[in-house]
């Protein structure tokens, strides 16, 4: 389904429009990058487009966009679910390093001047127990609307349509509940993301609670250091929400060798 992000009504039996789980699993899988030719995937995504198209990073030669990071993050990977399971795309759970503990996270070296420790203070919680969000990003043919060319992936109104053609963001949203997925699976406790400014007004709307915590900074655009607690997230996502969790979760859990 290359050039929008959703189905409209009119693709949409009743079910899918109220089972969110079930639309999703029309179209989309979502894995853990748990090998290296799944995770070589990823590389190839980030590269497409964080270096080709975005030029947020220097190109490589072999085309895969990789970092210092990569040693100690888990990946997830979106492919449609018809043949011949094109690349969607993906995201990625930065951990601590565990050779390094205190080592800061990427945000927190981007966000070092405007972080408001007096809200949350990363270095004072165990090391462990925090990740990251990062490095989400969506292939071109599935994210082409009116001014995104020049971002990786986002989430806007138009993504839920409207009244008469109500739709769902199954790409952004389902990267980020597969790196949620991620986080229950090696006992995170709190996630920070460093997004555009309106992506909490679109997350409070499925009832997830990111709360801002620092002044905003230029990084690729306007960007904000945030915080989820990840039980919380779970515990209070709305219903209408639950299936595409349950399927999003069951896919991740799969992949994960734990089913």
């Amino acid at each position: 389904m290359p050039g929008q992000l959703s189905p409209t009504v009119q693709d949409m039996s009743l079910f899918e429009r109220f089972n969110l789980g079930y639309g999703f699993r029309q179209y989309f899988r979502i894995d853990a990058a748990s090998d290296d030719a799944l995770r070589d995937d990823v590389y190839r995504i980030r590269h497409q487009v964080y270096c080709e198209e975005l030029k947020f990073e220097p190109e490589r030669e072999d085309r895969r966009e990789r970092d210092e990071y990569d040693r100690h993050s888990l990946h997830c990977l979106m492919r449609t679910v018809q043949a011949p399971h094109a690349l969607v795309g993906c995201t990625r759970l930065v951990l601590a390093d565990p050779n390094a503990p205190d080592a800061p996270l990427p945000f927190e070296r981007t966000c070092e001047q405007t972080l408001d420790r007096k809200i949350i203070d990363p270095a004072k919680l165990p090391r462990g127990r925090i990740a990251e969000v990062s490095r989400l990003a969506v292939r071109a043919p599935y994210r082409r609307r009116k001014g995104e060319h020049r971002t990786p992936a986002d989430v806007n109104d138009e993504d839920f349509g409207t009244k008469d053609r109500p739709r769902f963001p199954y790409i952004p949203i389902g990267l980020y509940l597969g790196a949620i997925s991620l986080a229950v699976h090696k006992d995170i406790d709190t996630l920070f993301v460093l997004t555009e400014p309106r992506l909490a007004t679109h997350f409070s709307r499925l009832g997830v609670d990111i709360r801002q915590i620092g002044g905003p900074i230029s990084h690729r655009g306007t960007r904000v250091p945030s915080v989820m607690d990840v039980q919380s997230i779970v515990r209070n996502m709305r219903m209408i929400m639950r299936p595409f969790w349950r399927a999003v979760n069951e896919e991740v859990e799969r992949s994960l060798g734990q089913r």
